[in-house]
């Protein structure tokens, strides 16, 4: 499985909207942050604001803000608003094809190899689940200290 580059994009400009609660930012601002590509990053801060995660604003002031608490925003959302929820392994069934193969079985539900990717994909969706944008806040807080000022007095000082 490969994660679109812009779940990381999109879950660090989470944490950083966290540090500076209440302000709008804009696109061109949090992608300056770390370089990206402006309009690449608006297009996932865009597919965050349709689910939800973060709310926009236009005109001079504007740009985007949370629109949840960090603590009610988990990984899972994030990377489901930018990837999509589809299942990352779709059984298409080729057993029913192969030598002892019934075309009336549904395989995605008999088929070992379903069931274990399956299982390995709902833990993987249950951990992602299992953590909130306020849980990485708060390592970052307690791992680099400096880092929710440092963030704060860059966005304060950065000249549109």
């Amino acid at each position: 499985m490969k994660m679109n580059e812009g779940v990381e994009w999109a879950l660090h400009s989470c944490v950083n909207l966290s540090f500076i609660p209440g302000e709008t930012v804009t696109a061109k601002r949090l992608a300056a942050f770390y370089n990206l590509p402006t309009a690449y990053l608006n297009k996932q801060l865009q597919a965050l604001n349709r689910a939800g995660i973060l709310s926009s604003t236009s005109g001079p002031k504007g740009g985007f803000q949370l629109a949840r608490r960090p603590d009610q925003i988990s990984l899972l959302d994030i990377v489901v608003a930018i990837d999509g929820a589809e299942d990352a392994f779709r059984c298409a069934g080729i057993l029913k094809d192969g030598p002892s193969g019934d075309p009336k079985a549904d395989y995605r539900k008999t088929c070992l190899i379903s069931q274990a990717m399956r299982t390995a994909e709902l833990n993987y969706r249950r951990e992602l689940a299992g953590q909130t944008i306020a849980d990485i806040v708060h390592q970052v807080q307690t791992t680099f200290p400096d880092t929710p000022d440092n963030t704060r007095n860059w966005f304060a000082n950065l000249k549109s």
